[in-house]
């Protein structure tokens, strides 16, 4: 019997101090504060997109630039070729 006494008050006792720590809890955030976090955690997944968006666009832009790069040392190439045939020509 004195068993069942023991844990029931344990029980009682738990279920207090749980009620106790969620009270303060709520009082020291205050329910603005769960409000201002789910702002917050709403602001911070927009600038997280923001941000992706922009390093695509980055991505996409250098990657056309590099592109757009070797197509150019292409043409030198061969312009340079064709000088130094003409080079060749001429001093002759």
């Amino acid at each position: 019997m004195q068993k069942k006494d023991y844990a029931e008050s344990l029980d009682h006792l738990a279920g207090e101090q749980q009620r106790r720590e969620a009270k303060l809890l709520s009082e020291l955030l205050g329910e603005s504060s769960f409000d201002d976090l789910s702002a917050y955690e709403a602001n911070l997944s927009g600038q997280e997109s923001r941000l992706l968006f922009s390093i695509q666009a980055e991505i996409e832009d250098t990657e056309m630039a590099l592109r757009q790069s070797e197509v150019l040392a292409q043409k030198l190439k061969k312009h340079l070729s064709r000088l130094k045939g003409l080079q060749k020509v001429l001093s002759k």
